[in-house]
C-alpha cells in the first residue's frame, strides 16, 4: 500500500543538517509508485516566522533533490480548522479557560512541596479548572486574557485505553496523563503544536509520521486528541536525532550549519545525501569543510 508522509518545518530560521536528515527520511517513507510526500509550513508563531525563511525552505529542499505534492499547507491559512476542533472539544466539556499567567503557574508550583514535572515541563496545578461557568463567563466578558486547556482527567476518562503503532516497535500504550492539562490555544497563538499537527495530519491523510525521537512523548497527547476528535491514527516512526562530533543535536538556537550556508559556499547536494545516509561519516565531512 502506498504511503503519505510529510516534512513540517517552521520558518523561524534556515534549515540545518538535522532538518535535511529528517526531510530525507520523510521523503523515503512515502515509498515509490503511488506514494505522496508533503511539505507543510508550520507558521502559527507569527512573531518568529519570516517569509524569507519559508522561501529558503523550498529552495533548500529542491537543492537536496526533493519534490513534494502541491499545494503546500500553511497553518496560518487554516485557523478556522483549529477553531472548529476547539469548538468540538468545548461542546464535549473537555476544555476550559485558564486565566493564569506563566508567573502565576510558577508561583503555585513553587509553593508545592514536590511539583511533578511532565514532558512539557512542570505540570499545571489546575488553578482555573475548578472555576464555575459563571466565573469563567464573567472574566471572559471582562476581556481577561486566557488560554484554553484540555481537562486531561476528563479527556482520558472519555477516550479510554489507547495505543498507537510505532514503526519497528509495535503497539505503544498511550498515556497522556503526565502532561497534565495541556494548553491547546492562547490569545496570541490560536492553536498549539499538539492540536495543529494532529489535525493537519488527519486532514492531509498522512499515513506515516516520521519525526525526531525528541517528539516521541508528545505522541501520547496526539493519540488522545485523535480519539477525542474522531481523527485517523497514522503509523509513527520516530528517528534518532542527528548529532555533531560532541554529541550535541543540531538545532537552530545553537547556530548549527545550515543548508543555506552550504549552498552559498558552492557545495553540491550529492555528497551530503551520501553522508546523511550514513551519519557516522558526518564528523569527518564537517571537519573537511
Amino acid at each position: 500500500m502506498s504511503s503519505v508522509s510529510r516534512f513540517a518545518p517552521s520558518p523561524t530560521g534556515y534549515l540545518h543538517l538535522g532538518h535535511a536528515y529528517s526531510a530525507l527520511i520523510a521523503a523515503a517513507a512515502a515509498g515509490g509508485s503511488g506514494g505522496r510526500f508533503l511539505l507543510r509550513i508550520e507558521d502559527i508563531d507569527q512573531g518568529r516566522c519570516r517569509p524569507q525563511f519559508e522561501d529558503a525552505i523550498r529552495e533548500d529542499l529542491a537543492w537536496l533533490g526533493l519534490t513534494w505534492q502541491e499545494p503546500v499547507r500553511r497553518q496560518s491559512e487554516h485557523l478556522a480548522d483549529y477553531r472548529g476542533a476547539l469548538d468540538s472539544l468545548r461542546a464535549d466539556g473537555l476544555i476550559y479557560p485558564c486565566f493564569c499567567t506563566r508567573g502565576d503557574i510558577r508561583a503555585e508550583i513553587g509553593r508545592s512541596a514536590a511539583a511533578p514535572h511532565g514532558p512539557d515541563g512542570p505540570v499545571y496545578p489546575g488553578t482555573c479548572r475548578a472555576l464555575s461557568a459563571e466565573a469563567r463567563a464573567e472574566r471572559i466578558a471582562a476581556g481577561e486574557a486566557h488560554a484554553l486547556r484540555l481537562d486531561m482527567a476528563r479527556a482520558i476518562e472519555t477516550s479510554g485505553n489507547l495505543t498507537w503503532r510505532e514503526h519497528e516497535q509495535g503497539d505503544i500504550a498511550a498515556d497522556a496523563a503526565p502532561f497534565g492539562d495541556v494548553v491547546l490555544a492562547r490569545k496570541d497563538t490560536p492553536t498549539s503544536y499538539h492540536l495543529a499537527v494532529t489535525l493537519d495530519d488527519h486532514l492531509q491523510a498522512v499515513t506515516v509520521v516520521t519525526r525526531g525521537e525528541d517528539l516521541f512523548e508528545a505522541t501520547h497527547v496526539h493519540r488522545l486528541l485523535q480519539a477525542l476528535l474522531g481523527l485517523d491514527t497514522p503509523e509513527y516512526a520516530h528517528h534518532a536525532l542527528l548529532r555533531d562530533a560532541s554529541g550535541r543535536r543540531f538545532a537552530k538556537r545553537d547556530h548549527a550549519l545550515t543548508l543555506h550556508e552550504l549552498r552559498a559556499a558552492g557545495h553540491g547536494p550529492e555528497r551530503l545525501r551520501e553522508i546523511l545516509a550514513e551519519p557516522a561519516q558526518l564528523p569527518a565531512f564537517l571537519a573537511a569543510l
